[in-house]
């Protein structure tokens, strides 16, 4: 079962028809939560972010749409599926109407519950995706339906039999992964690449910088990194609300350690 503006739908029903405007233009966002025990992790996060993302699109926010509401709507449909454990993903999408230019700024909402899976793997390849390019701009920063790289990048990933793919912007430096945020290891330093760079804003991401900040044994820096600095690393991991954090273990013949992966693994679910 699905919940369509509130309304518990089962997935098989008809819930919007061709004029729909994420399926016309990408002219929608969304956000991906994580259920655990009937706890959803970063809830506050996840909202702010949304409604952050809301206004960077022009939609117009329902005064309806408030913290308790974006609670309730996600609790009560992982309850409805009988889900203790659920994968949450609540689309945005501007109403129908119009061409390029809505008729409208008003939206509708989707949310999806299903079964939480999340599993790490002790062995995780990755290569880089670089036939096409994600644009270092402000839009880059926020989950929007137009994922068509991040689509041709994971079928690279199955026919090289990887686990991952690492995207690069038009300036061929470091973005993220195809699911989640990268940070790179060397000695005490942990890199990751700015926002500036055009990686997403990832709850993930902010909940590990904020656990580094705070550690007196290693130095955060925010800045650009070259494809180069894979080979030199010590560590690299992947981190998102799903995984929490997932180590990169093999790059081309570069084997990397997980130490600090699992340090940091310890200190977010501290957070929890």
């Amino acid at each position: 079962m699905v919940n369509f503006n509130g309304i518990i739908n089962k997935k098989s029903e008809l819930l919007f028809n061709s004029s729909n405007r994420a399926f016309k233009y990408g002219d929608a966002l969304f956000e991906t939560l994580k259920v655990e025990n009937s706890q959803i992790y970063f809830l506050e996060d996840h909202y702010f972010r949304l409604m952050a993302s809301m206004r960077m699109l022009r939609m117009e926010i329902p005064m309806t749409f408030t913290l308790d509401f974006f609670e309730e709507e996600i609790s009560n449909l992982v309850k409805y599926n009988n889900l203790d454990s659920a994968r949450v993903r609540f689309t945005v999408f501007r109403k129908p109407g119009g061409l390029y230019e809505p008729q409208t700024n008003k939206i509708d909402y989707l949310i999806e519950a299903t079964q939480l899976i999340s599993t790490q793997k002790s062995t995780y390849r990755v290569d880089l995706f670089k036939d096409y390019f994600v644009h270092s701009g402000l839009l880059s920063t926020i989950k929007t339906t137009n994922k068509i790289t991040n689509v041709l990048a994971s079928i690279f990933v199955s026919e090289n039999e990887l686990d991952n793919g690492i995207l690069l912007n038009e300036k061929k430096r470091i973005v993220e992964a195809i699911n989640g945020n990268i940070f790179l290891v060397k000695g005490n330093v942990i890199k990751t690449p700015p926002i500036s760079e055009g990686c997403i804003k990832g709850i993930c991401r902010k909940k590990i910088i904020e656990i580094i900040t705070s550690m007196e044994n290693y130095k955060l820096q925010e800045v650009e990194i070259s494809p180069f600095e894979l080979l030199k690393a010590d560590e690299v991991f992947i981190t998102n609300v799903i995984i929490g954090i997932q180590p990169i273990t093999v790059y081309k013949k570069c084997n990397f350690t997980t130490l600090v992966s699992k340090e940091l693994t310890i200190e977010l679910a501290n957070l929890i």
